[in-house]
């Protein structure tokens, strides 16, 4: 078992044998750790003004350089995302920028240090700050400050709950440490325990790889969790595997059971914002599971909200989120649903009053309501009053490009999941009879719910004939099969090459009425934004049966057989 170190003794004598993270000949141990913190502790000191924004790709640089500004003295802020609106919206707070930036924010660099530079310190637990930023109810983003003894008692409590769980165990997490989930289960929490800080693990075949090396822990989102696999091979990651952590945002319950019967594991969901920290946990059923306060979290119903008290928050007050809840007769309580308007897509805090306030500042845009459509994946969508009443007459493609052309609108300031996905155009925004507009009629909008066709790629044919053909597919970025799959990390969805090796089948080959199945389906690589794949489809009108196979210069990227009847 590692020693525990306080964050605020991390940067003492170095501990011999203290594995930090990498691999390999980029293993860091702790001394290594102190002389990259030092280094970035002189730069820090030799620059101007008190707050810095860091962002950065790897965890472990990341880790080091957040130490290195607070040892100078420096208040971090901690941008979600380096979006270019994201750092214009930071520029008025910040002194500068550390970290993977585009060169024109004129990143700072760690200085070259000696060793006389790496003096052992101890860090001021009240004057080290970290600001992080949340949606309030008004939709502006609002500064969270939170202070290292804060942080250090959330830290102290998910080891007091969790930490006989994770003895001995590599943590393995699919979140990013710009958020604060992230920040606190895959840097903070394994610094102070002695785990090692390891890469970003996103795609599941990495994933799959990593956890089947040894005792791990799975750090991540239900947007993940969600969308495991079922074909690949879990087994060895099955027999290592100790817990699963779910954060951010609500786990649908069928996805709960989708990865008790793939990881052989309850997901552990934990509760809680960046305003609270940590409030509470629970494991199980998520439909009827209540949740249980963390060690030294204390909980009460206010007028129907919850309200929480702990160390993690600034003071000793009461806190009143805007979560609805009710108390539960084993101890616990239940969420019963947000009273404001933020909304969690993908585990993104998105205020529904911020899409509609840009929106409505567009020059096309007369009035919109944007709202969230239930579902096993919930998207947001809009209801738009179009300021040129011409476009309700557009077909459906002219509708589909202004609803392209608002939601290019907003990428500047908003990712592809924190954007509506569907769009609805109308001459006046529905009204019940007391002249309000009411959720249930803008739902109705969407009724009944019909599955969109995935927008195809420009293709190239090569060869066409009677039972072969080849073609040629340019991958763009803007591909509307990229949005939310994944946020940050864009990849082409399975469903969406089976889609388009049918549609473009049937523009070659007489494919009977009637799908039947698909055999033989292989997803070998991912696909990305920019790359050009290779489709070669072939027909056996015998057997009613369509192979087809993706490939690139990477290698193939899927494959399968589709076999088809005649309709009845």
């Amino acid at each position: 078992m590692a020693e525990w170190i306080p964050l605020h003794q991390l940067l003492g004598p170095a501990r011999p044998d203290r594995w930090i993270g990498g691999a390999g000949a980029d293993r860091i141990d702790h001394a290594g750790l102190l002389a990259r913190v030092a280094a970035w502790r002189v730069a820090f000191s030799q620059a101007g003004g008190r707050d810095w924004a860091l962002y950065f790709d790897d965890s472990l640089a990341f880790a080091a350089a957040l130490l290195g500004a607070w040892s100078a003295g420096k208040r971090v802020y901690l941008p979600s995302d380096n979006l270019p609106a994201t750092l214009q919206a930071l520029r008025p707070r910040v002194d500068g920028v550390a970290g993977d930036v585009d060169l024109h924010w004129q990143p700072l660099a760690p200085s070259a240090v000696g060793a006389d530079a790496i003096a052992p310190i101890m860090l001021d637990e009240r004057a080290c700050r970290l600001v992080v930023f949340t949606s309030g109810s008004t939709g502006a983003p609002v500064a969270i400050e939170k202070r290292l003894d804060q942080l250090a008692c959330e830290v102290g409590a998910l080891e007091q709950a969790f930490g006989a769980l994770l003895e001995g165990a590599q943590v393995h997490g699919t979140v990013s440490h710009q958020h604060i989930y992230g920040l606190l289960f895959r840097v903070l929490w394994p610094l102070s325990a002695g785990r090692a800080i390891l890469p970003r693990r996103f795609f599941h075949e990495d994933l799959v790889a990593a956890l089947s090396t040894g005792p791990s822990v799975l750090v991540a989102t239900p947007a993940h969790l969600k969308r495991l696999p079922a074909q690949l091979d879990w087994r060895a990651a099955r027999t290592h595997l100790r817990a699963v952590f779910s954060s951010g945002g609500p786990l649908p319950a069928q996805a709960a059971v989708d990865v008790r019967a793939l990881l052989d594991r309850v997901p552990i969901e934990v509760f809680g914002s960046s305003e609270t920290g940590g409030i509470a946990w629970r494991g199980g059923d998520a439909s009827t599971s209540a949740w249980q306060p963390l060690p030294g979290v204390q909980w009460r119903i206010d007028e129907g909200q919850l309200a929480v008290a702990s160390a993690h928050l600034p003071d000793g007050g009461w806190w009143r989120s805007e979560d609805r809840a009710e108390a539960d007769a084993q101890g616990g309580f239940r969420l019963l649903g947000r009273a404001d308007r933020i909304v969690k897509v993908e585990e993104r805090r998105v205020s529904l009053d911020a899409l509609e306030h840009a929106l409505r500042a567009h020059p096309a845009v007369a009035d919109v309501r944007v709202l969230l459509l239930p579902g096993q994946r919930e998207q947001l969508a809009a209801v738009v009053v179009p300021r040129n009443t011409r476009l309700l007459q557009a077909d459906e493609a002219g509708r589909r490009a202004a609803g392209r052309q608002l939601s290019n609108a907003l990428a500047d300031a908003h990712d592809a999941v924190a954007r509506p996905r569907r769009w609805r155009f109308v001459d006046a925004l529905p009204l019940n009879a007391q002249g309000k507009t009411t959720q249930a009629a803008l739902l109705s909008l969407f009724q009944p719910e019909q599955p969109e066709p995935v927008d195809l790629p420009p293709v190239q044919w090569l060869q066409r004939g009677p039972a072969s053909a080849s073609a040629q597919l340019t991958l763009q970025p803007d591909l509307r099969a990229f949005d939310g799959h994944f946020p940050g990390v864009p990849v082409l969805p399975g469903v969406a090459q089976v889609d388009w090796a049918i549609r473009l089948a049937q523009t070659v080959f007489a494919l009977p009425a009637r799908f039947v199945r698909i055999d033989a389906l292989k997803f070998q690589r991912v696909a990305r934004p920019g790359d050009t794949l290779l489709l070669q489809l072939d027909w056996d009108a015998s057997r009613r049966m369509l192979a087809f196979r993706f490939s690139s210069g990477h290698g193939i990227h899927a494959s399968g057989k589709v076999v088809f009847a005649d309709a009845d």
